[in-house]
């Protein structure tokens, strides 16, 4: 799996990172207080739906439906998923910025063993 840690690359802590490890995904959701979620009426009953973390006293938390790490995890490598985060912002302050993307869209680094984002050709409005 790619992964990237923040204090093995050169990367600085405002811009993106990517990683499938789920250690490190659940650790940076937590620090924030984020739960794993799954937005509702796009699963079914035996289907969890599209894949989000939700962050308290954000915008659309009457749309998201917690659900456990290890369904979240699931459902995360099943459809081939690399989570792209941001430790801080440029101002230096903890940031919540974070995507799902496909792994075929995350490039790894051999040389310091992190992930990068490959730019997009098109880059949705939404974050």
């Amino acid at each position: 799996m790619a992964t990237s840690k923040s204090k093995n690359t050169s990367q600085s802590s405002h811009t993106s990172q990517a990683t499938t490890d789920h250690e490190e995904i659940r650790r940076w959701a937590e620090e924030r207080d984020a739960k794993p979620s799954c937005v509702r009426g796009t699963g079914g009953k035996d289907y969890v739906g599209m894949l989000r973390l939700d962050f308290p006293g954000y915008t659309g938390e009457d749309k998201l439906e917690h659900i456990t790490w290890n369904e979240w995890f699931e459902k995360f490598d099943e459809r081939k998923l690399a989570l792209v985060f941001q430790e801080e912002t440029a101002s230096g302050e903890k940031s919540n910025f974070n995507k799902l993307v496909s792994r075929e869209n995350v490039e790894t680094s051999k040389s310091d063993g992190g992930s990068r984002h490959k730019p997009a050709a098109k880059r949705s409005a939404r974050g």
